[in-house]
């Protein structure tokens, strides 16, 4: 395999624009696999993404930050002030000529994630949220992340907690999900992989999230009200509910290292792990 020369990254990424990019569009088709800022309906979910980049990017180390799977591109733009060398890969086309236009201060790749371009041991933080599960083979994928990880390296996963985004379902509900994952999952697979885990944090519903739970009880909760129905069917309330979220309504729960257990009741899962 060839693998990308940092210094020639701005050059591969106008080549990678002109062989894929489609007329420019203000924002990147919406495939209900990926979040963009500035969309009324989708503001619950681009907060809580938001609010793990945020807690994550205080998190990052060193001067090479590689974002595997970075979709619309806002979460690697959020994470660019930290390191000041940052690449953004993506496997779908028009998500890397969206990215490119949008962000052309940022590198961007399309690759292969069960192939990384990129030299061994050359990354100081890689970055995958919202990814794992969409992996067919988990140990494959995460042997390439420590692959191109330093030693002492950093990885930085998130991922939907299954207990609470398919409850009491055998698989998945969303069709595009190939596996979910429990905490104490995900931390098994991530140090089989040769990544001891440092920490492993949840995502959780804030205040205001709790108390629109309870509003939307009759639907199934907030998220599941939002599901219900399209956004053009929303009724007023509901759809001024979803506008006002913050990525503040979301909160990072304390390290669950020691019983993954204490996660159960998470949106999403927060793992970080260091390449011996």
């Amino acid at each position: 395999m060839t693998y990308l020369n940092w210094a020639s990254l701005r050059q591969r990424r106008t080549e990678t624009i002109e062989a894929t990019s489609p007329p420019s569009t203000a924002t990147l088709a919406l495939t209900g696999e990926r979040t963009a800022p500035g969309i009324a309906s989708e503001n619950y979910w681009f907060r809580r993404h938001e609010a793990a980049y945020l807690y994550l990017r205080e998190q990052v180390e060193g001067p090479r930050l590689l974002e595997i799977g970075a979709g619309e591109g806002y979460g690697t733009a959020l994470l660019a002030g930290r390191a000041p060398a940052v690449l953004a890969l993506d496997y779908d086309a028009a998500a890397i000529a969206h990215l490119s236009r949008t962000y052309p201060a940022l590198a961007a790749v399309r690759a292969n994630l069960a192939a990384l371009p990129v030299a061994g041991g050359s990354i100081d933080t890689v970055v995958s949220l919202q990814v794992i599960e969409h992996v067919w083979d988990h140990p494959q994928f995460l042997a390439e992340c420590a692959r191109v990880l330093r030693p002492g390296g950093l990885l930085m996963l998130s991922t939907p907690n299954r207990l609470t985004f398919s409850p009491g379902a055998d698989r998945p509900v969303n069709p595009f999900h190939t596996h979910e994952f429990t905490a104490a999952e995900l931390c098994r697979l991530v140090a089989g992989s040769g990544l001891p885990v440092a920490a492993v944090r949840g995502l959780f519903a804030g205040p205001r999230l709790v108390a629109l739970d309870r509003r939307y009880a009759g639907q199934g909760g907030f998220p599941a009200a939002q599901l219900a129905a399209p956004p053009e069917g929303w009724p007023a309330e509901l759809a001024a509910d979803v506008a006002a979220i913050g990525s503040q309504d979301f909160r990072i729960g304390p390290d669950a290292l020691a019983d993954p257990r204490a996660l159960d009741g998470s949106l999403d899962l927060l793992v970080l792990a260091r390449r011996p």
